[in-house]
């Protein structure tokens, strides 16, 4: 098959020759924004009312401004130098907006880490990563203060206490800020510098420190806005962690138009929030959009009235639902991360609710594709944006093979890894994805799978689990499913790990009746995959006891659970299945 190089930008377009820092596009919005609300979090402390829906913390976009200058005067008081790693370990928060903001004032990088990682992983990302400080929330101090290598620990809710107060490198946020007793030096900062250091999600076990310069952010920032309108009007309610490149890319994008952003991780208030700050778009994960249509196709499906509107004028009963949602502010969802059901997209699209589904990656900062509000190709994650090239590598007779992409975006490297750089990125600057796609005549991109899932059987059919996942997915008594490659007897299989949705099922049942429900369940579906896609047989269906560990943007930590390619016939005597799939597990 030819090679054929797909682009998103339209005939006469173009691209801007340079892009600017992030402090200038940020700059900007501060000096156009001045007192507006700028960004809205829930309070910094898990036992305080806010996680239970009480009231959120705010900051402007002039405080913004304000508070990193003297961010920047402080790093600087403390020894940072132009090129040094500022590491940020917090839930999004204001001071974590105004820390970063501040290290790039600097002239150093900002290094945001996961809270949800546990202490030896943080340990291992800073002392890889080279952080020489780090500014982090109190309940995660504990976390951090025993690395010797630090240089300076900013505390950012309390004032050192007890032995803490006896440490030189320990300083409350007020105290650190109010080692600012001059304007900070400002540095000549370039767009090809680095400015973040993300860590991938380690969903192989493998996490990378991928090193994002300025450009490759405002480039990703200036391509997303060539496609998604969004002006200083809109109230952004995002679910994405800032520490994650989709969660950064979205606080970025609203800052820059002057939008207000409005986190949360709080799902269950999420319809109480959205109403409150009357959203007008909504940044979220597949599971959550899945189980907001389950909802409310429950809900409509119990009234006469709703059943005959969504039958006959469902536009008008998607009305309804908007002002009830945000007072008939929303304009779109966007979802991300993971493959959103096409039946929920063209369900939502139906009540006039636009869905929009993107794709990309942390190397490439990370939004390649985005889809509109309304189409007909609902499956697709859309055509590449203006700035970006894409093409298909090793394609097979189905069209599909590795998706490579190319643009300013692309990330510089991994942080001291020129190998696995080089692996990732090739000499003509292609950043191989790892993902298997398809793209049509019209340039729409079809993400099929990760190329390392793949299960190849005896026959030499290619199986992406992604696609049973998802048709599996759509049983009710399924809460959460992962599929892999598995061993019967000698013979290689097909098999389904499965949470159930113990809610949904609604009575106690043994592993062994959930196993035989869910088994008569995925016999019906048998017609929408074919043949060789199918799971055999009952025995191939692995009812387990609690659900997969994910990292923070939900995403299933699949290396966890991958068969050892031993078969169970050839398995040590006495040796049994790990815990976590056992059958019999209640």
């Amino acid at each position: 098959m030819r090679t054929r190089i797909v682009t998103g930008r339209r005939p006469g377009e173009a691209v801007p020759a340079r892009y600017p820092t992030v402090l200038e596009i940020l700059q900007e919005s501060i000096w156009a924004h001045g007192d507006k609300r700028a960004v809205v979090t829930p309070p910094p402390q898990p036992q305080s009312q806010g996680q239970n829906g009480g009231d959120y913390v705010e900051i402007s976009y002039r405080a913004i401004g304000e508070l990193s200058d003297r961010v920047a005067a402080a790093l600087q008081h403390v020894g940072v130098r132009p090129g040094d790693h500022v590491a940020i370990l917090s839930k999004p928060r204001p001071e974590w907006c105004v820390a970063a903001l501040g290290a790039l004032k600097a002239g150093a990088r900002a290094m945001p880490i996961d809270p949800l990682l546990k202490a030896p992983e943080i340990h291992r990302l800073l002392v890889a990563g080279d952080a020489v400080g780090v500014l982090v929330s109190h309940e995660l101090l504990p976390l951090v203060k025993g690395l010797e290598t630090l240089e300076f620990i900013v505390d950012f809710d309390r004032e050192p206490e007890g032995a803490d107060a006896r440490d030189g490198r320990l300083r409350s946020w007020e105290g650190f800020l109010g080692t600012a007793k001059h304007p900070y030096h400002k540095r000549e900062v370039r767009p090809d510098d680095v400015a973040f250091l993300l860590s991938t999600s380690g969903t192989t076990g493998d996490a990378k420190i991928v090193m994002l310069t300025h450009q490759n952010l405002t480039s990703n920032v200036w391509g997303v806005l060539q496609r998604l309108t969004v002006s200083p009007d809109d109230v952004v309610v995002s679910i994405a962690p800032w520490n994650h490149s989709l969660g950064l890319i979205v606080l970025l994008t609203a800052l820059r138009v002057g939008a207000t952003i409005v986190y949360t991780n709080e799902y269950t208030q999420l319809p109480e929030l959205m109403k409150r700050y009357r959203a007008t778009v909504l940044v979220a994960v597949p599971k959550l959009y899945h189980a907001m249509y389950r909802r409310l196709e429950a809900a409509l499906q119990q009234r006469r009235v709703s059943r005959w509107l969504l039958r006959l004028a469902p536009r008008l009963l998607g009305l309804q639902v908007k002002r009830k949602l945000t007072g008939g502010r929303l304009r779109f969802f966007v979802s991300g991360s993971a493959p959103l059901a096409p039946n929920v997209i063209a369900g939502f699209r139906r009540l006039g609710i636009g869905m929009i589904e993107g794709y990309g990656l942390t190397e490439s900062s990370p939004v390649l594709t985005f889809s509109t509000p309304f189409n007909d190709k609902p499956g697709s994650v859309g055509p590449p944006l203006p700035n970006v090239e894409l093409k298909l590598v090793d394609v097979n007779e189905e069209g599909i093979g590795e998706l490579l992409a190319r643009g300013p975006n692309v990330m510089k490297g991994y942080y001291k890894n020129p190998e696995r750089t080089r692996e990732a990125i090739d000499e003509e600057g292609w950043l191989h994805t790892g993902d298997l796609a398809f793209i049509d005549d019209q340039g729409w991109v079809y993400i099929k799978g990760r190329r390392k899932n793949v299960i190849v059987l005896s026959s030499g059919k290619n199986v992406y689990p992604e696609e049973i996942e998802w048709e599996l997915g759509r049983i009710p008594y399924v809460e959460e499913v992962l599929v892999r490659a598995g061993y019967r007897g000698d013979e290689e299989v097909i098999q389904a790990l499965i949470y159930p949705n113990w809610e949904e099922i609604g009575k106690p049942l043994s592993p062994e009746e959930v196993r035989k429900l869910i088994w008569a369940e995925i016999k019906k579906r048998h017609h929408h995959l074919a043949p060789y896609k199918r799971i055999k047989s009952e025995q191939d269906v692995i009812i387990v006891d609690k659900p997969f560990e994910k990292t923070s943007l939900r995403d299933i930590k699949r290396y966890l659970y991958v068969q050892p390619k031993l078969p169970p016939t050839r398995r040590p005597e006495g040796e049994s299945e790990p815990p976590h799939e056992r059958e019999d597990a209640s």
